[in-house]
């Protein structure tokens, strides 16, 4: 039974991970990646989405649509958010999937992709 419930998590994660995914294009953010987690020994999730946007206007556009999108769609809340005020990079908290919205030159700084660069990295395509 411990099987089910760990192939349902990973499942789940995958469904949360399209519809943010979805919340981050309907604002128009860029450069979306999605780092696969689950193979790493001691991950902090199953999965990162980083993606960018070009002011903190738009940051905090993208974080909002991706909160009420997962809402809507999977019935989910995060669990923790920080970084609102500043907006130069908030993170989204949803336990099994972390997202990083970032201002370019925030991003370029931390570069999260090169700290963690065992995870399979998926570059999203664009839709708009």
């Amino acid at each position: 039974m411990a099987k089910k419930t760990r192939k349902k998590k990973k499942n789940d994660s995958a469904l949360l991970t399209e519809s943010v995914v979805n919340g981050i294009q309907e604002k128009k953010g860029r450069e979306i990646v999605v780092l696969d987690l689950r193979k790493i020994e001691n991950a902090v999730s199953d999965f990162f989405i980083i993606c960018e946007a070009d002011s903190t206007t738009q940051v905090g556009a993208i974080a909002r649509s991706v909160q009420e999108i997962v809402e809507k769609e999977r019935g989910e809340k995060a669990w923790h958010s920080e970084g609102a005020q500043n907006a130069q990079w908030i993170l989204i908290d949803y336990v099994s999937v972390v997202v990083h919205v970032f201002q370019k030159e925030i991003r370029q700084f931390y570069n999260l992709e090169s700290l963690w660069a065992d995870a399979e990295i998926m570059e999203v395509e664009l839709q708009y």
